[in-house]
């Protein structure tokens, strides 16, 4: 589908919006579905170029993590590195490899990796196809925001089992299902941004973390110029992890980042 077929109308998608319409589309949503989203990562597969701009924001205003690719090979070779992911929308007319061939492939080696095609091929054979193929669930264009949004949700509800649900580092635990953090049986209150900070580093067991990778992972963005605001946010998390009397768990990596580990 291209980008000129694409246009917005209440919460429906029929054509590229303007940046108030996303902003619009996006007030009034709740709280406690951003509590529930931070740190979950997705992987939008899909050529139309003006569609992916509008649809990350639109995850990231929601504090998902998005990662953006525009054709399938490109795509499995970020799936065969082994990058966690909590989902993958998909476009079924990609270039170099189509979708159903990368839903296929992936089904191999990911068999239970959550599967969201978002497709302009509007016929029941290709949705068939397509669920026949490995798909979780479907969505044809035109679509409404809201009902994607839904479905993307329900989906990360019913896999939240996929990555594994308590992670660490420690005496510190994160429980990503219920948003917690404790340590030592004291429970530590995050904010969103603090917590998916959290999640990034006891992802891999607490190793070593860039600037860069925080700034990619949990402002989704590549500005150097913005590292500060990581070693802002660290202390955030250190003073609220590492209480006067206790092991020290979170260090820094001079010129590179941060790691957590027992001192």
């Amino acid at each position: 589908m291209n980008g000129s077929d694409v246009t917005i109308a209440g919460d429906s998608i029929h054509s590229p919006g303007t940046e108030a319409a996303m902003a619009g589309s996006r007030a009034g949503r709740l709280a406690a579905e951003f509590e529930h989203s931070a740190g979950r990562r997705i992987l939008l597969v899909e050529d139309d170029v003006s569609l992916t701009r509008f649809l990350s924001a639109e995850f990231r205003a929601e504090h998902f993590l998005v990662d953006q690719l525009h054709d399938g090979e490109e795509a499995l070779r970020a799936l065969d590195e082994k990058q966690r992911y909590d989902l993958v929308i998909l476009e079924l007319n990609l270039p170099t490899l189509d979708g159903i061939s990368l839903i296929q492939r992936l089904r191999v080696s990911q068999p239970r990796l959550p599967v969201l095609v978002l497709t302009a091929r509007n016929r029941v054979e290709d949705r068939v196809l397509a669920l026949q193929s490995g798909a979780d669930d479907c969505v044809t264009k035109p679509f409404s925001l809201i009902e994607l949004l839904a479905r993307v949700r329900a989906l990360m509800r019913r896999n939240s089992g996929l990555v594994p649900n308590c992670s660490r580092v420690g005496d510190l635990t994160l429980y990503r299902d219920e948003r917690r953090v404790e340590r030592n049986g004291r429970r530590i209150e995050l904010t969103p941004r603090e917590f998916a900070i959290l999640e990034v580093m006891m992802r891999d067991g607490g190793r070593p973390v860039s600037r860069t990778t925080l700034l990619a992972e949990v402002w989704n963005t590549s500005s150097k110029t913005a590292t500060n605001i990581v070693d802002v946010y660290m202390k955030y998390v250190r003073d609220k992890i590492d209480l006067p009397g206790e092991p020290r768990l979170t260090h820094t990596v001079r010129g590179f980042g941060y790691e957590l580990r027992q001192a």
